[in-house]
């Protein structure tokens, strides 16, 4: 897949969340209507392995997580930037995410979960902080993060 074709695909996920509080409602929301199982869901995570296999998608790493901002955020995503990581057994760094944080769990290996969560959306609020911990196996993890903002801390 292209990355053109990744935006769109992107932008069409990212308008259907724009303007939603990032709240457990959201959460509920994206996994019954774009959950596992969905044509969105098998899409996306589609995109995100061919991304992975072509080197445009986690194309750099470090502490052992691979990892790439994809798309900075912009009118045409909502306002969401665009990240995805790819982690197996690991801890990524703290950080906080001053206005909310969604992402899309996708395992590849194992049974991985990330934060203790197997595949599907998590959605943070604004304000929440975590270390992003992928278990049991490995994981891509598609990061939304409006207007890109998020805050790396000492835990």
């Amino acid at each position: 897949m292209s990355q053109a074709s990744f935006h769109e695909l992107i932008s069409s996920i990212a308008g259907q969340v724009a303007g939603r509080a990032l709240d457990s409602d959201l959460e509920r929301w994206l996994n019954a209507q774009l959950g596992p199982g969905s044509s969105s869901f098998q899409a996306l995570a589609q995109a995100c392995i061919e991304g992975v296999a072509e080197g445009w998608l986690c194309n750099r790493e470090g502490g052992g997580i691979r990892y790439g901002r994809v798309f900075k955020a912009s009118d045409a995503l909502h306002r969401f930037s665009v990240d995805v990581v790819d982690m197996a057994d690991i801890a990524g760094p703290h950080h906080v995410h001053p206005q909310g944080e969604i992402d899309l769990i996708m395992p590849l290996e194992g049974e991985a979960r990330f934060d203790g969560r197997g595949a599907g959306w998590c959605v943070y609020a604004p304000g929440s902080a975590h270390r992003p911990t992928v278990t049991d196996g490995r994981a891509l993890v598609l990061y939304l993060l409006p207007e890109g903002q998020i805050q790396f801390t000492a835990a």
